[in-house]
């Protein structure tokens, strides 16, 4: 197990020093001098030359990119196009996404695994056939469409919620307001994604609770709670693993959309703003970034891969 761990790894690293050596190629490709649109004097373009020379833009590129990977490996992101280190604001948005996508999973799973459970036990009940009513309409409906809906609903037809952005003027910090906010960002996201998981824990539920080795379990009395949760929840474990893994890259990028309809300063809020404002370089740094979560993700997968099916470390050692 070990052994798969370490070369998992190994493959990551890899495919993160890919990205981030392509992130760095098209940063220094994109065509345009975004000083030379603005119409500066000729202090402000002497000053723009002081502050290339002092941070080391002006080096050839072969040596950028070795000054920018030493800063990688301390965390750092580099300069945009005010130079404003972009690392001292981008986390900041990064957090915000996190709580935002974070407490939206955490959600989900919530309801969904207890609820697709039920209805592989009571398969064409009532709770099972709201659940496909529900997932005929999370399928069939984009996020995007379902965020403006229940903004124009409970935002401003009833106004029972704020609208946009992550807190009410003068009420920084305050925990409720912040939790008001997030209602419908978080519920958008909630919609999007909760019907792909009620399909793959009720399928996945209902092929393990068919199997020869679940029927030897009760006959030999195991009870339908051990047989459930001690023998078919493990097994059915896999496929969710590989949706949570295979949802992240689309849950980031719905992020995009939703955090831009309700003004919620995460990363997709700033990664649009960069690309209307041409700002390169913050935009590579969060690609580069959600690139990493991603990566860690999926490497995280593997590991509990390995964990609840021993075959997959099996066959992993016998490929290395």
């Amino acid at each position: 197990m070990w052994k798969y761990i370490f070369n998992r790894t190994l493959q990551s690293i890899f495919v993160l020093f890919v990205v981030s050596s392509i992130s760095f190629v098209l940063m220094h490709s994109m065509p345009g001098n975004p000083w030379a649109s603005i119409g500066m004097t000729e202090e402000q373009h002497k000053w723009v030359e002081e502050q290339k020379q002092l941070h080391g833009l002006d080096l050839p590129i072969y040596l950028q990119y070795i000054h920018w990977l030493k800063g990688l490996t301390k965390g750092y992101l580099g300069l945009d196009y005010q130079f404003y280190s972009i690392d001292s604001y981008l986390w900041l948005y990064a957090q915000n996404s996190f709580i935002l996508l974070g407490t939206a999973w955490v959600i989900t799973l919530m309801i969904a695994i207890p609820w697709g459970i039920h209805n592989s036990i009571k398969p064409y009940g009532i709770s099972d056939r709201l659940a496909m009513l529900f997932g005929f309409i999370g399928f069939s409906i984009p996020a995007f469409v379902l965020g403006f809906w229940l903004q124009q609903i409970f935002a401003m037809k009833l106004l029972w919620l704020p609208p946009s952005s992550m807190h009410t003027p003068s009420k920084e910090g305050n925990i409720l307001d912040l939790i008001q906010h997030m209602i419908l960002p978080v519920s958008t996201v909630i919609l999007g994604m909760l019907a792909y998981y009620l399909k793959f824990i009720r399928y996945g539920m209902l092929e393990i609770l068919d199997t020869q080795y679940l029927l030897t379990a009760r006959a030999k009395g195991v009870s339908d709670r051990g047989v459930i949760y001690r023998h078919a929840l493990k097994n059915a474990m896999i496929p969710i693993i590989t949706l949570i893994a295979l949802d992240i890259p689309a849950l980031i990028g719905g992020s995009v959309i939703i955090e831009n309809i309700f003004n919620w300063y995460g990363l997709g809020f700033l990664m649009l703003q960069s690309a209307l404002k041409r700002n390169f370089p913050v935009l590579i740094a969060i690609i580069l970034v959600l690139s990493a979560f991603i990566i860690l993700a999926n490497w995280l997968a593997d590991v509990l891969y390995s964990v609840v099916d021993p075959r997959v470390r099996r066959n992993g050692n016998k490929r290395c």
